[in-house]
């Protein structure tokens, strides 16, 4: 089986964050960055499948030169070999955008089976994979948290809302969007790590009219919340009229029913 597994490099989770001089996203010039967590757990469950039914995991990653640690990252964890979209300005795209980028990289793999994070760290849009699977007219499953995959078919559970779950069934090819936490993330070994330095990273450039395009969407301002103190005391010391008072704002203010 060939699984191909998206991975995205955001920025350090204790990074301290600026907002730059435009106020269109965060001072990136000084930080560490990482790959995003539920990517990390997308990697996992394709080793696990391979270590099942055998096959080959290729990951691929879009972005500047940094991008290279996190695809030696995850090739020293197990992955076969990766795919490196090279671009400095590709970030910032838009989830169509960034998908129609990603679905063009991998799409002469012809994969089993394509997994993506639920959503990345940095813009949070979970829209990224579910328009892959579009675009590369694939079955998808969304917010998966646990898998059991077969040579021919995948059952997988979903995380709905309100604490139900859904177990699905549907065929290969297929593509996923993994929650995280849905296993525990291995370590590099040393072993990994130097089997890591002959594994194969081919560089693919992606189509100009594709990120020239205009953008489906674009982010306005990036600010820090202002920290504002709005204590209010209810009932002047009366437990009892203080609750009566909270149940009318609740009720007038808040629009709770």
């Amino acid at each position: 089986m060939k699984i191909v597994v998206m991975m995205k490099q955001v920025a350090n989770k204790d990074a301290i964050l600026r907002i730059n001089k435009d106020a269109t996203w965060i001072e990136e010039n000084d930080l560490s960055f990482e790959v995003s967590e539920s990517d990390g757990y997308a990697l996992e469950e394709a080793l696990r499948v391979r270590e099942k039914l055998g096959g080959e995991v290729v990951v691929c990653s879009m972005g500047p030169q940094r991008v290279k640690s996190v695809i030696k990252d995850a090739l020293a964890r197990g992955a076969d070999r990766a795919i490196h979209v090279v671009g400095d300005n590709l970030a910032h795209l838009s989830p169509f955008a960034a998908a129609t980028v990603l679905a063009d990289a991998i799409r002469e793999e012809k994969a089993d089976l394509v997994m993506t994070g639920l959503q990345s760290d940095d813009h949070g849009y979970g829209q990224t994979g579910v328009i892959m699977a579009e675009l590369l007219r694939l079955p998808h499953a969304t917010i998966v948290i646990e898998l059991n995959a077969e040579a021919d078919k995948l059952r997988v559970k979903r995380e709905l809302e309100s604490g139900w779950y859904q177990w699905y069934d549907m065929p290969l090819p297929a593509l996923l969007t993994i929650q995280s936490g849905i296993s525990q993330i291995r370590y590099a070994t040393l072993k990994g790590i130097m089997a890591a330095k002959k594994k194969e990273i081919k560089e693919v450039t992606p189509s100009a009219d594709v990120v020239g395009r205009p953008s489906h969407q674009r982010i306005e301002k990036i600010y820090l919340p202002q920290k504002m103190k709005q204590t209010q005391l209810l009932g002047n010391g009366d437990a009892k009229a203080g609750a009566a008072e909270l149940a009318q704002k609740l009720h007038n203010e808040a629009r709770v029913y």
